[in-house]
């Protein structure tokens, strides 16, 4: 079964990852914990992501849509948010990449999920790559 949505958020943090950290195509996937903007409530998304040095990388592409994932605005209100990585849970600031960074950042991503290609493809939004660093 594939897990999407608050029932992949459930079942990652219910079996520490063993549902729901390994998906499609070979892809892994972190639960973003993040403050929202206007409730102060916090977040919970499953993102496909990348280790990349000492950071991780997720996507902020919402499949194409011409606006943003809102855990994307959230992390631009309050850049302070919570991973989970299959049973290891850690604090972590995240920022948008540089333009001088992401070439690279965006190919590794690319790399793990290629669907970003045609996501940015179909809009005209500049679909942003995070750097998670622990925090």
């Amino acid at each position: 079964m594939t897990l999407y949505g608050q029932e992949h958020v459930e079942r990652y943090e219910a079996t520490d990852g063993a549902e729901g950290y390994d998906w499609l195509s070979g892809t892994t996937i972190l639960i973003l914990t993040t403050t929202g903007r206007r409730s102060h409530q916090p977040r919970k998304n499953a993102l496909i992501f990348r280790p990349h040095g000492q950071a991780y990388l997720v996507v902020a592409s919402k499949g194409g849509a011409p606006e943003p994932p809102d855990w994307y605005r959230n992390l631009q209100a309050d850049p302070d948010v919570r991973v989970q990585i299959k049973g290891e849970k850690f604090a972590a600031r995240a920022r948008t990449a540089t333009a001088e960074e992401k070439p690279e950042l965006w190919q590794v991503m690319v790399e793990a999920w290629p669907a970003y290609a045609d996501y940015q493809d179909k809009t005209a939004r500049d679909i942003a790559v995070v750097v998670l660093a622990r925090g």
